[in-house]
């Protein structure tokens, strides 16, 4: 199980974790309040609001492990 959905995208069986496109724009927000003049200090904590949850079949079916439909159902993206 990994982190981001990239590495379930390059083969990984699962991944569930931040929406890493969200993070990167989270950081741009953080940048340009910086650049505007706000004191680090002073900025609020930003956390993760969109998660993704990749699942790679066929890395489960090289396994041999089969995936509950509910899972599937629940899934971002599946890859076949």
């Amino acid at each position: 199980m990994y982190f981001y959905g990239y590495y379930a995208r390059e083969g990984g069986l699962i991944a569930y974790g931040p929406n890493l496109a969200d993070s990167y724009r989270q950081a741009g927000i953080y940048a340009a309040k910086i650049v505007q003049g706000t004191r680090v200090g002073d900025l609020p904590v930003m956390q993760p609001t969109k998660f993704e949850l990749v699942i790679n079949m066929k890395t489960a079916k090289e396994l041999g492990l089969a995936v509950p439909t509910g899972l599937l159902v629940e899934a971002d993206q599946v890859i076949e």
